[in-house]
């Protein structure tokens, strides 16, 4: 067991302070104190966003050069935040965060939103958020959605998991699995990412909660390191919301049963590596401090005792941002800000090129980009679409291979209708440029085959041929050296980038004869 940081120790500004003294001192809004109209304006924008920032299809192309079409399949969204795909290979179902869940059938949008939601509360960031199907939702019909739950006024929100089947278009039977103890400020943020695990549980990630990101101070954010709070924290539950005997915290009487792993700001996605089984999540800092790890059960990931990043007030959050012993140091993070939602590892057909990748959805960044992940090493590879100029919410892979993301055009405003699902899918040849070959002169004797003078070129426009041969390697391990090789700024049509990986894994996988 790793061991716990008393929870009277907070960032510099409070390390003094007590979690009695921090409630009793400093004014959470919507809880201590009614909302005022400044905060309430910033919450309900009076104007609105509409129209859509893709129309027909629309030709693109990575910074890695990889060929992209993208097809608007839906608009009028309004902060679209979770998408699941049905069985039936037909229907999605997309939950907008002020407080409707839409279907999507064969690329249209049913006008008529689904009936059956509970009242909920959507001031800011509140409203629903993400929505997951049964493992055995093609018998039970039964699924899964986050959402904002309101108590009575000054009381504060929480982040609540309502189970429900979806029949006849309609939600029936809806009752709540899940009410967190995370009762604060309406204007704080509430994760609500969920994703069913290998082991057939329930995995939930609760926000940080923070209704004064403005100040230094915060009556929220230390709760993440406390044990007995669901704030900041990725928990574990059954089908039917209750305890699973073996989560890391169920023997310790002074800790909430749910809690998984802690010390999380917002974790907005996750996903399990394909082939390891591991749990990655990715994390939204504040100003800064955005980061990926790969989440063990019981372990402490620091927050906010250990950040990168700094308040909305500029001050930096930690006196130790770099590590704290007992606590576990991002695998990633980003400098600048990505501001990382959802994610996915792609196993799809489709991009050959993204195989085996960790996808993710950049809000902030306006991108979507390509993670490469060899053990414990990460590094960014390709990023894409960032010319369409949209905040990325959620990312999903379709059952076609293809990718699905949801868009919404700023951060709030309930009133917007300008969100958009886009499909994300190779270019016909018909519609694809077709680059001119590169070739090149090399004095370094390679295998003669198809593809070893594009190679070469490739190669040494950068370190160089013998540095990327230096050792044998799996098609797999060639197929990420050259998506690394893209992350660091080499341009590569789709056909240049299959030709040098067929070409690395059939003439490379053996150590090459003679000096190199």
């Amino acid at each position: 067991m790793i061991p716990r940081l008393s929870f009277t120790i907070a960032v510099a500004t409070l390390a003094t302070m007590p979690l009695a003294s921090i409630a009793q001192t400093i004014d959470t809004p919507g809880v201590t104190s009614p909302l005022t109209e400044a905060q309430i304006a910033r919450a309900y924008p009076q104007d609105a966003l509409a129209g859509a920032a893709v129309d027909g299809p629309v030709l693109l192309k990575s910074k890695g050069g990889m060929s992209l079409r993208v097809v608007k399949l839906a608009e009028g969204l309004s902060h679209p935040d979770g998408l699941v795909f049905l069985p039936d290979g037909q229907t999605m179902l997309i939950t907008e965060r002020p407080g409707r869940l839409r279907v999507v059938t064969d690329g249209i949008l049913d006008p008529e939103p689904v009936h059956g939601l509970p009242p909920l509360n959507n001031v800011g960031l509140g409203g629903l958020h993400d929505i997951v199907l049964h493992p055995e939702f093609a018998s039970n019909r039964v699924l899964y959605i986050s959402y904002t739950k309101d108590r009575e006024p000054q009381k504060g929100t929480t982040l609540a998991v309502l189970r429900a089947r979806f029949e006849q278009g309609r939600l029936k039977d809806v009752e709540d699995i899940l009410v967190a103890d995370a009762w604060e400020s309406p204007l704080g943020t509430y994760g609500g990412r969920m994703v069913f695990g290998p082991d057939g549980m329930l995995y939930i990630s609760v926000g940080d909660r923070d209704g004064t990101t403005s100040s230094d101070q915060s009556s929220a954010r230390p709760q993440a390191q406390n044990l007995d709070s669901h704030i900041g924290k990725i928990l574990r539950v059954r089908d039917d919301g209750s305890v699973p005997p073996d989560n890391p915290f169920v023997k310790d009487p002074d800790a909430k049963d749910e809690i998984y792993s802690y010390g999380h700001r917002n974790v907005y996605g996750i996903a399990w590596h394909p082939k390891t089984g591991d749990m990655w999540a990715s994390e939204f800092g504040p100003a800064g401090g955005d980061e990926i790890n790969r989440v063990i059960p019981g372990h402490n990931y620091g927050w906010p005792l250990v950040s990168l990043g700094r308040h909305y007030s500029g001050s930096p959050v930690s006196d130790q941002p770099w590590h704290r012993d007992g606590m576990d140091d991002p695998l990633f993070f980003w400098n600048p800000p990505f501001n990382p939602e959802n994610m996915f590892f792609y196993t799809g057909d489709k991009f050959p090129r993204l195989k085996g990748s960790l996808m993710i959805a950049g809000a902030g960044s306006k991108m979507v980009a390509q993670m490469v992940i060899r053990g414990d090493f990460i590094k960014q590879g390709d990023t894409m679409l960032n010319e369409l100029g949209v905040r990325f919410r959620d990312i999903r892979q379709g059952p076609d291979g293809h990718i699905y993301v949801l868009t919404e055009g700023r951060l709030r405003g309930p009133k917007d209708t300008d969100g958009m699902l886009l499909r994300i899918e190779p270019p016909t040849p018909s519609s694809s440029p077709t680059d001119s070959a590169m070739t090149a002169t090399h004095s370094l004797a390679l295998p003669e085959a198809p593809g070893m003078e594009l190679t070469m070129e490739a190669c040494t426009r950068c370190h160089g041929i013998d540095l990327v041969v230096d050792q044998p390697r799996s098609p797999d391990e060639w197929l990420q050296v050259v998506s690394v090789m893209v992350g660091n700024g080499m341009a590569l049509t789709d056909e240049d980038y299959t030709t040098i990986v067929r070409y690395l894994s059939d003439n490379l996988g053996m150590p090459m004869s003679g000096p190199h």
